[in-house]
């Protein structure tokens, strides 16, 4: 394969990408999909159907990921997410951060570019702000805290970290035939539970889940079989072009803000090159903002006081540093993680709906002190 075969299929992965966050990006506009909409209308007014809609995307996610892993045309073991390394209370403390920080920022990652597109210039710092904290995380100062404070408390296993690969003794040591079986009853479970209750049987939520849980299945597709390449012409390696971390990607909503900050600053870099993180967050804001002006939804919105300045600038830091640090974010570890099985993303997750719920909890303190 040549180089110039390289760069096309390096841009067919990134236009692919982008359409698909195009799709992501609308649809998460139309529908309101939101982590941290659905755990506010569970605390606030016991409304449970955006977080059935938020199981549906995960068991479609989890059946379609399955599915495709059974077929051999990806392999989740090559994931981020899936490393025998467990850096657990990277885990625990990364994710509560990120959680806690997603109310103070009024929304994840992904609801922030969402936002963006749809006019709101309070996600536009709060943009800005994981991005720089995360590039922090990842390479500046706090990386150094989190290298030696948190990564360092692990467990290595001696296998990935997946569920299938972990339990596939069960199975005859057939690590497809569990991918298959344990895709279909853990997400089929997600499944279940979302449409277990009549109410949640609208055209948008099953949109939102149904829509959202594929796209996630479609770039693991891309990331995984259309951009492999067993063995790369340039450096004789496996290799997944045009990702970040040289690994298979899905979505994710932390690190990918990062790299486009730094994109955007060294442009005129010819070895700073458009990724699939890049392609992703350009693909949600036009999405978003192509179907916020078609529906005549596009409206400015502003900041009301310095506190609340504040509150969206230390959202977005502990965003920043918690998504990089529990390795994603709400779509990154609660979507594409989870729909490899691995074990941390199943953490990383619980700690990240433990620190929004502590979120709710302190904004509403701080109402009850304005009293």
């Amino acid at each position: 394969m040549t180089d110039v075969d390289l760069t096309s299929l390096s841009h067919t992965v990134v236009w692919l990408t982008f359409g698909l966050a195009f799709v992501f990006g609308a649809v998460l506009q139309r529908t309101h999909f939101c982590t941290m909409g659905a755990l506010s209308d569970i605390v606030n007014i016991g409304d449970w159907n955006r977080m059935r809609m938020w199981w549906l995307a995960i068991g479609v996610a989890t059946i379609g990921t399955g599915l495709l892993a059974w077929q051999g045309i990806i392999d989740p073991v090559k994931a981020i997410y899936t490393t025998s390394r467990v850096t657990w209370l990277s885990y625990v403390v990364g994710g509560w951060l990120f959680g806690f920080g997603m109310v103070l920022g009024s929304g994840c990652g992904s609801k922030t570019l969402v936002r963006i597109g749809g006019g709101n210039l309070k996600s536009l710092l709060v943009f800005v702000m994981i991005g720089i904290s995360a590039y922090m995380t990842l390479k500046g100062l706090f990386a150094v805290f989190r290298v030696n404070a948190l990564d360092s408390v692990q467990m290595t296993l001696s296998t990935s970290q997946d569920l299938p690969t972990l339990l596939k003794g069960a199975f005859g040591a057939n690590v497809h035939l569990a991918q298959l079986v344990l895709g279909l009853v853990i997400g089929g479970a997600f499944v279940i539970a979302a449409l277990g209750r009549r109410e949640f049987w609208t055209f948008d939520n099953l949109l939102g889940g149904l829509v959202v849980g594929a796209i996630i299945v479609a770039l693991w597709y891309v990331s995984g079989k259309v951009g492999y390449l067993a063995e790369n012409p340039n450096t004789l390696e496996e290799s997944f072009l045009a990702t970040n971390s040289g690994r298979m990607e899905a979505l994710s909503f932390v690190s990918p803000l990062a790299y486009t900050l730094y994109w955007l600053m060294m442009w005129s870099d010819t070895s700073n090159v458009m990724t699939l993180g890049i392609a992703s967050v350009a693909g949600v804001i036009s999405g978003s903002f192509a179907y916020a002006v078609v529906s005549r939804t596009f409206r400015w919105e502003g900041f009301y006081d310095t506190e609340d300045t504040a509150n969206h600038m230390a959202g977005g830091v502990m965003m920043g540093f918690g998504g990089v640090t529990a390795l994603g974010c709400t779509v990154g570890q609660g979507l594409s993680g989870v729909s490899t099985l691995a074990l941390g993303s199943f953490v990383a997750l619980a700690a990240i709906l433990a620190g929004g719920v502590c979120g709710f909890k302190y904004q509403m303190w701080r109402i009850e002190m304005k009293v």
